[in-house]
């Protein structure tokens, strides 16, 4: 179970403006929040540590010839941890969702064509042990994708 890292303003401050631009230098977030360089440095360095910020490139799937995108629906029989680690590891899932409903979790996959696509699901994830059930909802279009979505309070 995670648990809730302490933040503060400033810390708020930095993630916020790091959601905007995720290349904003040291010292434009210093002056941003009121800190030195250095101290900002550090700080970020704190949240990295936690685990409760990453700085990351994001690519676009389409722009890299990967225009086939899929959530994956499994049921799991068995202990979903270990299921979501050994889906987890295949090179086209994304991202995996612990959840609760009709699947017990859900994959994210992205894929060069539709034979890539059957592959993962068919020779890949449906030959997981303690999957036993798939459904895939292709994608159409990706409408709304943000990383700004805010810093609570």
């Amino acid at each position: 179970m995670t648990h809730q890292v302490p933040i503060d303003s400033i810390d708020r401050g930095i993630m916020r403006q790091l959601q905007v631009d995720g290349r904003t230098s040291y010292a434009d977030l210093a002056a941003e929040v009121g800190l030195s360089a250095p101290a900002v440095r550090q700080r970020m360095q704190r949240l990295m540590d936690t685990g409760l910020l990453q700085v990351v490139a994001v690519t676009d799937p389409l722009k890299l010839g990967l225009p086939v995108m899929a959530m994956v629906g499994i049921e799991v029989d068995g202990d979903i941890r270990a299921v979501a680690d050994a889906v987890g590891a295949i090179d086209e899932v994304i991202y995996v969702v612990l959840t609760s409903g009709s699947f017990d979790l859900f994959a994210e996959v992205v894929c060069a064509d539709m034979d890539q696509l059957f592959g993962v699901v068919n020779d890949r994830l449906k030959q997981v042990e303690g999957v036993c059930g798939t459904e895939s909802f292709v994608y159409f279009d990706i409408h709304t994708h943000r990383f700004n979505w805010g810093v609570p309070e």
